[in-house]
């Protein structure tokens, strides 16, 4: 039986959390962010939870002198940012609901969600996402004012659509202003809200068709951060606490990044954020989190950094760090149930992590003591490597339906490959085809406008079908193994399971960037490959390969070097699921082209369309 998790009757919204956190500890820090000088230089500064509140309330202020009511919409389209965090506390001070917009959706998409969602204000991040709302102006006529984060509003707006565009200190300004005169007014707002009031409206990424809104009301995240604290704290060790600090990089558009903004107001600990991707690495041995979420590329790529850093050193540092890397997974798998270590092998990695892992783990800002990674399938071998390495990755499961957080691997019952056990109060099983349905509070409504596609996935028991396979062990660990929709069974007749060959692959190759699994009613298998393009140049310069970045992955000799890998994959797998072709691609995947969505997900048709040549060849 599920237990149910205890929440303060008290408790109805994020704005009742966020008020609550400044009563209990209003001088702790809250948040710390950097500034970026003229001349390119960079400071961290930092606001405290009393300061944080105070600007929220001016948002807050702000939106309901626009004339904002409770659960009207109000869009957010920037990347990770700060002024993301503040405008979304701002909201729900105003008992507003959030619209998350990715900066990079493209202005279709933009336009479908902005007028599906009803969205009255947009918060956008500079002149580029102004442009595109100014080009959907007709599109959007429910869209009153946009609020600009960065720069000022450019003076040709004045003429072209006056007052439309506001900075956020000119918002801040009209909320002190609209506070000065209605002291009450944000209190009055958070105390009429409920838990069942609207509180995100977070649209699908679309790896098919058009995106769906997801209604999560206040409930599902006062039930989540009440929800994750209780995870944490039922094994022998708690490892979420008030002093916890947060490396937060992920796109605050997608539902994980949500509940890592709700999860700090509820426990207290501070959050550094900072969404530049190219700057996660370096920000972490800056910021020195004991936490990260993130999706499993980012730990590929880290894995894969330090791993051609090693070979390009070569001789005995490379060999110190293959030896101290096969000896801690050793010992870190016998720990977690899996074969066995002896005392001498156990030695041999005590020493290997002082004279190679501890320097990997200063990389990291020395003080992580775990990473959380959900969106897709993790590698084992790369979840076993940053095991061994003392920075274990707390493997996580959940859709934007079920607000992210259905399961999470606990330290004490850690076993690669498994998201872990439902967190507490939710409830999940495996349907008799081998999909995995959730119950709980913290699922969804359902999709905004749009009942018939709510009743596809939510059943009259209130289970909701998340349409993905999975299975659940003896400890009541899930373990997911592909998408429904994304299982293809070859012409042969046979059913292949793409996600996890491709994490594999991944896992094997240390200049990899993406492996796409095609097959669905064709003979055999085949897959597009793209390189890590500093990776692959790292090899390229060992192995005297020279060149721009497209003439390395076509020279014959990187061919070869990525047969080699598959020639791997294939040893590990079904003969009816082995690669018997593939190409390497000139270019990789972007979010710029929509092959991949902003969260790091495969848009397999798209990919399908722009590669079809390639994809023929195959076949031909």
């Amino acid at each position: 039986m599920t237990t149910a998790v205890p929440i303060d009757p008290a408790i109805q919204s994020v704005g009742h959390m966020l008020r609550n956190r400044i009563r209990q500890t209003p001088d702790r820090r809250a948040y710390s962010y950097p500034v970026v000088a003229g001349d390119g230089t960079e400071t961290w500064t930092a606001v405290t939870w009393s300061e944080l509140g105070t600007q929220a309330a001016e948002v807050a202020g702000g939106l309901m002198s626009m004339g904002i009511e409770a659960e009207e919409r109000v869009a957010i389209a920037s990347s990770t940012r700060y002024e993301w965090a503040l405008a979304n506390y701002g909201i729900m001070y105003a008992s507003a609901a959030t619209v998350t917009v990715y900066p990079t959706t493209v202005a279709d998409d933009v336009s479908f969600i902005l007028a599906d969602s009803g969205s009255r204000v947009v918060f956008a991040e500079d002149r580029e996402q102004v442009d595109k709302l100014l080009a959907l102006r007709d599109e959007i006529p429910d869209v009153q004012s946009v609020v600009l984060f960065s720069g000022d509003v450019p003076e040709e707006l004045d003429t072209e659509a006056p007052g439309w565009v506001v900075t956020l200190d000119d918002l801040r300004e009209r909320g002190r202003a609209y506070l000065a005169d209605n002291p009450t007014a944000v209190d009055d707002r958070i105390d009429a809200t409920r838990l069942e009031h609207l509180s995100t409206l977070i649209y699908t990424s679309g790896t098919t068709g058009r995106p769906k809104g997801v209604r999560l009301p206040h409930r599902v995240w006062v039930f989540e951060a009440h929800s994750a604290e209780a995870t944490a704290r039922s094994g022998p060790e708690e490892f979420l606490t008030i002093d916890d600090k947060q490396f937060l990089w992920l796109p605050l558009a997608h539902v994980m990044g949500k509940l890592l903004l709700v999860l700090p107001v509820h426990i207290g600990f501070e959050t550094a954020i900072d969404g530049r991707i190219d700057k996660i690495i370096g920000n972490l041995a800056v910021v020195k989190p004991t936490f990260m979420g993130s999706a499993p590329r980012i730990f590929e790529k880290a894995y894969n950094g330090v791993a051609t850093m090693m070979a390009s050193e070569g001789g005995v540092k490379e060999k110190l760090f293959h030896w101290a890397s096969r000896t801690g997974v050793q010992v870190f798998d016998a720990d977690h149930g899996v074969g066995s270590a002896s005392a001498w092998v156990r030695l041999q990695a005590k020493i290997g992590d002082r004279l190679v892992m501890s320097k990997i783990r200063e990389r990291f800002g020395g003080n992580v003591n775990y990473f959380i990674s959900g969106s897709a399938a993790l590698n084992t071998d790369i979840a076993r490597w940053f095991g061994a390495a003392g920075m274990p990755i707390l493997e996580g499961y959940g859709l934007t339906e079920t607000s992210a957080a259905t399961c999470l691997t606990r330290p004490h019952i850690y076993r690669a490959g498994y998201v872990g056990r439902p967190m507490e109060g939710i409830e999940a099983r495996i349907a008799e085809d081998g999909e995995v349905l959730i119950k709980g509070p913290g699922v969804m409504d359902g999709y905004h406008n749009n009942p018939e596609a709510t009743a596809e996935v939510l059943d009259a028991d209130g289970w909701f079908h998340t349409g993905d396979i999975g299975e659940m062990d003896n400890e009541g660990r899930v373990k997911i193994t592909d998408r429904k929709k994304e299982l293809f069974k070859t012409s042969n007749g046979k059913y292949v399971a793409p996600a996890q060959i491709e994490a594999k692959f991944k896992g094997l190759c240390p200049v990899a960037s993406q492996l796409v699994v095609i097959g669905n009613d064709r003979p055999y298998v085949s897959a597009l490959v793209t390189l890590d393009e500093d990776a692959v140049t790292a090899w390229a310069e060992r192995s005297g390969v020279s060149g721009t970045y497209r003439e390395i992955v076509a020279a014959p000799v990187t061919r070869e070097m990525v047969q080699g890998y598959i020639d791997e994959l294939n040893s590990h797998l079904n003969r009816w699921e082995q690669i018997k072709k593939f190409t390497v691609l000139h270019r990789d995947l972007g979010v710029e082209y929509q092959e991949i969505t902003p969260s790091l997900k495969l848009r397999r048709k798209v990919i399908h369309e722009h590669f079809d040549n390639e994809i023929a060849a195959h076949y031909e």
